[in-house]
């Protein structure tokens, strides 16, 4: 079989890339961009940003496997005190749909959880929060310079050096069974200002300046 190097395998054993992270059982190794973990710190960095809300809307396609993501953000979410509300959608329709149903209550807030959706559908989900004036944060980077409130994850420039590590020692000889999937150890928020200011959120200063990058 052909050894693939997969990157930004936001779940890769969900998925089927691999049976096993530490030691791949197929012909699949790469690098994972996230933590099934990171769930609860989009979470805290949501409420950071916006501490008035109570509830949250996890926007996931269930056609792909979410339930690491999901399962972290509840059991922050039950510790922090927010209700978290499964928000499975897999087209526009159900996008407008179900967060137009969600912020007929006050409080709402929205975390877009991997696979991200196609990307007019998640240009979509910006108009729709800024109409519903619904704070957000997304798994890419790239999301909060094109019209989302934050974002918080890897920087992709940074995976695909270290997957070309990979090919390199495949291409000497290595099997993929003795690369274990590489984790992320880099981080960065980017905080987009100007759609905060287009649905009356004032972030503090103390999250702006933690910011990788800021968007005026």
């Amino acid at each position: 079989m052909i050894p693939i190097v997969f990157v930004e395998g936001t779940n890769a054993v969900g998925y089927g890339l691999t049976g096993n992270l530490a030691r791949p059982d197929g012909n699949a190794t790469g690098i994972t961009n996230l933590y099934l973990t990171i769930g609860a710190r989009w979470l805290e960095l949501l409420k950071q940003a916006a501490p008035s809300v109570v509830r949250v809307a996890l926007l996931f396609n269930p056609e792909f496997d979410s339930r690491g993501y999901v399962a972290a953000i509840e059991a922050a979410a039950a510790a922090g005190g927010v209700k978290v509300v499964q928000a499975p959608v897999r087209n526009a329709d159900e996008i407008m749909r179900t967060i137009g149903e969600f912020a007929m209550e006050p409080g709402g807030g929205l975390v877009i959880v991997p696979p991200v959706p196609a990307f007019t559908n998640v240009e979509l989900i910006f108009q729709l929060a800024t109409k519903y004036r619904l704070p957000g944060i997304y798994p890419l980077l790239g999301f909060a310079a094109e019209g989302g409130l934050m974002a918080y994850g890897t920087v992709t420039a940074d995976l695909f050096r270290n997957a070309g590590s990979y090919v390199d020692r495949i291409l000497r000889g290595a099997k993929p069974s003795e690369l274990p999937v590489q984790f992320p150890t880099k981080f960065e928020l980017v905080v987009n200002l100007k759609a905060a200011r287009a649905i009356g959120l004032e972030i503090p200063h103390t999250l702006v300046a933690r910011a990788a990058e800021v968007i005026e």
